[in-house]
């Protein structure tokens, strides 16, 4: 038995978070496992990430790679060329569209066919404003500009009784 989470209330009391509950959402549906063609997805550093497809038969031609906004799609299709009679055919050359839900800030960096394994570079770049940055301690901006704008008194002579 298969429970569905309704995100309705948290729609209620959030704003932005839309992608997020749209990720949720198309989680937990049921969908058809395609293992074909097979991939690996490799975190190679700590902002960097490769995926890694076997793509057997596929030339650069047959290939295509598209990143819209936070989801890149690979696909491949191959033209059936040859009239040949196989006795045997077990290079699968069928076509096929592989998703992949990125994060914001995930840049395709760049991409490779070697050997038959077609390498996407994705780079995770966070814009400088957004990166955690120190605070120093000390008096606050404020405090200094009160300190500066504050006209200097200049004490009169003093009665000692």
């Amino acid at each position: 038995m298969r429970n569905e989470f309704d995100f309705a209330p948290l729609y209620r009391s959030s704003i932005g978070f839309d992608r997020v509950f749209n990720l949720l959402n198309n989680a937990q549906r049921v969908q058809a496992v395609d293992t074909w063609p097979p991939y690996n997805i490799v975190k190679a550093g700590d902002d960097d990430y490769r995926i890694v497809i076997a793509v057997a038969g596929f030339g650069e031609e047959d290939l295509s790679i598209t990143h819209e906004r936070n989801v890149l799609i690979i696909a491949g299709e191959k033209a059936d060329k040859e009239d040949a009679q196989y006795l045997h055919h077990g290079i699968a050359g069928r076509s096929f569209e592989r998703r992949f839900e990125l994060a914001d800030h995930v840049k395709v960096s760049g991409a490779s066919l070697k050997n038959g394994l077609l390498s996407v570079e994705l780079k995770l770049e966070i814009p400088e404003e957004m990166k955690p940055r120190r605070i120093p301690i000390g008096a606050s901006e404020a405090q200094q500009v009160e300190k500066q704008a504050a006209p200097l008194q200049i004490e009169g002579g003093k009665q000692v009784a």
